[in-house]
């Protein structure tokens, strides 16, 4: 029985969006072990605390979760190994040069299989939030979820 292509596995990092402001996103490819892509297929995987560095040219996620394969042997991979991302040299500079000025890191947003069965993961240049933007953030979540259940209630 062939799987559904439309079936598309996301793991979302929601902290991100709360704790940051989204300077400019990318999209990265993974270099990933054979059990690791079949636990990201069954959904097992987590972008909880989870960060990016350029190192020597290269850009490595760091504390990226990725269960262990439920039928894996002792091949098995480590779920919190360092794993390395797939992006053009032009992009990789970028990153570098952006991280480099005070307040900018680099954070995951999601995590996807794409159209050809390739894992994705989306990145962004972000600047932290301040408290008080965090609270702003809050009451517009808070005023659209009553907005929300006013026209629900009317119609």
């Amino acid at each position: 029985m062939k799987q559904n292509k439309t079936q598309r596995i996301l793991i979302k990092n929601r902290r991100a969006l709360f704790d940051y402001h989204v300077l400019k996103r990318f999209t990265a490819g993974l270099v990933l072990y054979g059990t690791e892509i079949k636990s990201i297929r069954a959904g097992k995987a987590g972008l909880a605390d989870t960060y990016c560095l350029v190192q020597q040219g290269e850009v490595w996620v760091k504390g990226m979760y990725i269960a262990e394969y439920a039928f894996g042997s002792f091949r098995n991979h480590t779920p919190l190994r360092d794993r390395k991302l797939l992006l053009n040299r032009r992009e990789i500079r970028e990153l570098a040069s952006e991280t480099k000025s005070p307040g900018v890191t680099i954070v995951p947003l999601e995590l996807y299989i794409n159209d050809k069965g390739l894992a994705k993961l989306d990145i962004a240049l972000c600047r932290g939030k301040r408290e008080y933007d965090k609270r702003e953030t809050i009451k517009e979540r808070e005023s659209k979820r009553e907005l929300q259940r006013t026209m629900h209630v009317r119609q």
